[in-house]
């Protein structure tokens, strides 16, 4: 077996401790460059639950430091000033980075259950599926790429995606997927089939939101092409720095929208006329950072008409919708038919409070009364959930915390660690919870109730949150805690929009607790 051999002669960047992005190291040809920053290298692992530990020890005393240091979408360094006022604040949603985190917790593809529907684009042409790769009739050291990655069989979004990639001439596609449904590997596949390594330029070109979900996709190339080393990968990603002038002889590039448009208009190392295949990932994420919609759609109007055009996206709002259309011509379009997530199966409860206190007694009063394998806990702001998680390992428990100023790799340790059992109880804001699949968690308490940036209550939260301890057919068990007039209308709204009652429960009553349990 050859070793993974995607060359990088434009020099990945390294990662230098945490934050600060290292000089361009440049590479020669055959070498694989491992770990990335972005990917995690077991001794960040350790250090982020070295780290973890420290802070169950020291918990009570959690402050945010004074000033952090993060890159930004390309990757740039920036400083912000994170002041202790700042954690009382709700976090703001990062979509780049919780994508990054279903990447670095998903160890296999999620086995989707989900509808797919295709609608095509000329609905007389024969709609081809695909049950295995060898159908497909791929170069040989792709397939054998595809195998050493583990896939065996097309995943759903794959076995519809991939035909129409795959078409001679090629198809211009729309897909909604979810992290982990294997569409990476398939739009990898598409650019990997249609590179000539004997022409010495760029013919795939792949945008991506930031810098670390750059890496991630290069990773996935790095695997696939593992059989195929004349294949060369550059990353267009701030910071590695070109000489003026220079044309890149690499065949695919993966990068920023803000650096690849550099790299084709101003820089011009890229002539946009010989790409043949354009990919737009997470174009979700994209549009919720500024510039990145405007850029893309620049690089997409310099591509030769006949380039063929792809663009996935978890979720389709108007606003997504609007710029696939900008930027896919006459595309067929793939959607995943959302499962219908349901409170069947789930025991709802809501529990009267006057104030904080009292709702933190009212939570060690139920893990007195019933044995609860694992809970997840949702605050809203992150000096609640720093608050109450010291208060719960103060008082014996095993408690992980999850929170926006953490790393994602750190982050994700968090997840793992929670997984597998080491703590019980995962305190967290809305923000870092998005898509953690826990099949043990038997117990959620939502300490705040989920409401919008307007205050008005959160549905789609709400069933997101408490959908987790129903799962895998369990029966689950979901408690609110309310502490004012306004936090009792937002649990009614709920009630009513699900239809569904939500009882009211004494823990002061142990008879009560016990009985909820059963």
């Amino acid at each position: 077996m050859t070793s993974p051999s995607v060359g990088l002669e434009l020099g990945l960047l390294r990662s230098q401790g945490a934050h600060d992005r290292a000089a361009p190291v440049r590479e020669s040809a055959s070498t694989s460059v491992s770990p990335a920053p972005g990917t995690m290298a077991t001794d960040s692992w350790a250090l982020a639950v070295d780290e973890q530990e420290a802070a169950a020890e020291s918990l009570s005393n959690l402050h945010l430091k004074e000033e952090k240091i993060k890159p930004d979408a390309n990757g740039a360094v920036v400083k912000t000033n994170a002041n202790a006022e700042k954690a009382d604040e709700e976090e703001k949603e990062d979509r780049a980075a919780q994508s990054l985190l279903n990447k670095l917790i998903r160890s296999n593809l999620v086995d989707n259950t989900n509808q797919v529907e295709v609608l095509q684009r000329d609905p007389n042409s024969p709609l081809y599926s695909v049950k295995s790769f060898e159908e497909l009739r791929l170069k040989p050291q792709l397939l054998q790429g595809v195998y050493a990655m583990g896939f065996n069989r097309p995943s759903k979004i794959q076995e519809n995606a991939l035909p129409l990639m795959l078409a001679e001439p090629p198809q211009n596609l729309i897909a909604q997927s979810q992290s982990g449904t294997g569409k990476t590997a398939a739009f990898v596949l598409a650019m990997l089939s249609q590179v000539e390594p004997a022409n010495r330029y760029p013919q795939c070109l792949c945008l991506s939101p930031t810098y670390e979900l750059a890496l991630q996709t290069g990773k996935v190339i790095e695997q696939m092409g593992k059989f195929y080393p004349e294949l060369k990968l550059a990353y267009a990603v701030r910071g590695n720095k070109l000489e003026r002038g220079q044309k890149i002889s690499e065949h695919i590039v993966i990068g920023t929208p803000g650096t690849v448009l550099d790299w084709c208009a101003k820089l011009k190392f890229i002539d946009p006329k010989k790409i043949k295949v354009f990919v737009l990932d997470e174009a979700d994420v994209m549009i919720a950072t500024q510039g990145h919609q405007d850029q893309s759609i620049r690089i997409q109007r310099m591509l030769p008409r006949n380039c063929q055009m792809l663009l996935f996206s978890a979720t389709f709002e108007d606003s997504v919708w609007k710029f696939a259309q900008k930027v896919v011509p006459d595309p067929n379009i793939i959607k995943l038919k959302r499962e219908e997530e349901t409170l069947d199966t789930i025991k709802q409860y809501y529990v009267l409070c006057n104030n904080r206190d009292e709702k933190f007694q009212a939570l060690c009063n139920l893990y007195g009364a019933i044995t609860i394998a694992q809970a997840m806990i949702f605050c809203h702001t992150r000096k609640t959930a720093s608050w109450l998680a010291a208060e719960l390992s103060k008082e014996g428990h095993q408690v992980a915390l999850l929170s926006g100023e953490m790393m994602v790799e750190q982050r994700a340790a968090v997840i793992e660690r929670f997984r597998e059992g080491k703590e019980k109880v995962l305190v967290t804001t809305n923000v870092c919870a998005r898509g953690i699949d826990v099949e043990q968690v038997s117990v959620v308490i939502n300490f705040d109730l989920p409401v919008d940036k307007d205050g008005n209550p959160d549905n789609e939260t709400y069933l997101h949150r408490i959908g987790r301890t129903g799962r895998f057919g369990k029966r689950g068990l979901a408690v609110n805690m309310v502490d004012s007039k306004h936090s009792m209308n937002i649990l009614n709204r709920i009630q009513e929009h699900f239809n569904k009652k939500i009882e009211r429960l004494d823990t002061d009553d142990l008879d009560e607790i016990e009985k909820i349990a059963n």
